[in-house]
C-alpha cells in the first residue's frame, strides 16, 4: 500500500490548524467570559439574544413611563390633600358663620376664606415638570383662571382645561391615567366658586347665603375624597407594574447571560483537552514527517 506524502502532510496540517483555531476560540472565551464573540459563533443564539435585548429596551421604557406616572400621581395626590385641608377649614368657617353674633366676626371669617381661596387656587394650578396637572391634556396653561375686581379680589373662577386624560403605557397590554378626570377638575372649579360665594356672604352678613353654600361644600369634599381614593388605586397599580417589570428585567438578564456567557469550568476543561490534543498532534506530525519514503513501502 502506498500513501501519498502530500496528502498525508496536508491532512496533518489541517488537523493542526483546526486545533489551533479551537484553542484560540476557547482561550478567548475563558479570558472574556463570553461564549459568543462573533455572530458566526452561534447564529441561532445571536438571534435569541438580539430578541431578548429588544425586550429589555421595551422594559426600560415601561419603567421610565411608570416612574413618570407615579411622580404625576403623587404630585396630584399632594395637591388634592392640600385642597382637602382647605375644605376642612372652610367647613368649620361656614358653620361658624351661621352662628356668628356680629358683623365683625363674619368679616373676620371672610378674610380667612379669602386667604384660603387664594391657597386653593394655587393648589388647583399645581404643576409637575412644567405641566399643569389638573387641566386634562391641556398642560401648557393654567386650567383655573380667576377673574378679579379692581382691588385684586377673586370674583369668579373659570375652568380652562379639558376633559381628556393622558394614558401612559406600563406594559404591552396595560395603561394608566394618573391625572384627575375631567369631572373632578370641573368640580374643583365649582368648589372654588363656592368659596367666592361664602366669602361674599360672610362679608355682607348674609347668614342665609352662608347656609346656601353648605351643600356645595359637602359635594366638593366628597369629590376631593373620591379623587384621592382613585389616585391611591392608581398608585397601587403603578407600583405593582414596577415590581412586575423589575422581575421581567431580572429574568431577561438571566436568559441573556445563559445565551452569551460561558460555563467557565466546562470551558476550561475543553481548553485543556484541546491543548493536549494539539501537543499530541504536533508530536505525531513531527514523528511522521521524519519517516523515510521507504517506511511507506510494503
Amino acid at each position: 500500500m502506498r500513501i501519498a506524502s502530500n496528502t498525508l502532510s496536508d491532512s496533518m496540517v489541517r488537523q493542526i490548524q483546526q486545533l489551533t483555531s479551537e484553542q484560540a476560540k476557547l482561550q478567548l472565551q475563558v479570558s472574556s467570559g463570553r461564549r459568543i464573540t462573533q455572530p458566526e459563533d452561534d447564529p441561532a443564539a445571536v438571534g435569541r439574544v438580539l430578541g431578548l435585548q429588544s425586550e429589555q429596551r421595551q422594559i426600560k421604557q415601561y419603567a421610565s413611563n411608570a416612574l413618570r406616572a407615579l411622580t404625576l400621581a403623587q404630585t396630584s395626590y399632594s395637591g388634592l390633600q392640600g385642597l382637602k385641608k382647605v375644605s376642612d377649614r372652610i367647613g368649620e368657617l361656614s358653620t361658624l358663620g351661621t352662628g356668628a353674633l356680629s358683623a365683625d366676626s363674619m368679616r373676620t371669617y371672610a378674610t380667612e376664606v379669602e386667604q384660603l381661596l387664594e391657597q386653593a387656587l394655587q393648589l388647583a394650578n399645581s404643576r409637575q415638570g412644567g405641566d399643569y396637572i389638573y387641566g386634562g391634556t391641556a398642560v401648557d396653561s393654567p386650567p383655573f383662571v380667576a377673574s378679579r375686581d379692581a382691588d385684586g379680589k377673586i370674583t369668579g373662577i373659570t375652568y380652562a382645561g379639558n376633559a381628556e386624560q393622558a394614558a401612559i403605557p406600563l406594559s404591552e397590554a396595560t395603561t394608566v391615567t394618573p391625572s384627575t378626570s375631567g369631572a373632578t377638575n370641573a368640580g374643583l372649579a365649582d368648589f372654588l366658586n363656592t368659596l367666592v360665594a361664602l366669602r361674599d356672604s360672610l362679608n355682607t352678613g348674609d347668614i342665609e347665603g352662608v347656609r346656601a353654600t353648605h351643600a356645595g361644600l359637602t359635594t366638593a369634599e366628597d369629590l376631593i375624597i373620591g379623587a384621592m381614593a382613585d389616585n391611591g388605586g392608581v398608585q397601587t397599580r403603578i407600583e405593582a407594574a414596577q415590581s412586575q417589570q423589575q422581575d421581567r428585567a431580572v429574568n431577561l438578564e438571566s436568559l441573556i447571560s445563559d445565551e452569551s456567557f460561558v460555563d467557565l469550568p466546562t470551558t476550561i476543561v475543553k481548553l485543556n483537552q484541546t491543548q493536549t490534543a494539539y501537543q499530541a498532534a504536533l508530536a505525531s506530525t513531527a514523528k511522521i514527517m521524519n519517516l523515510s519514503l521507504l517506511d511507506y513501502i510494503r
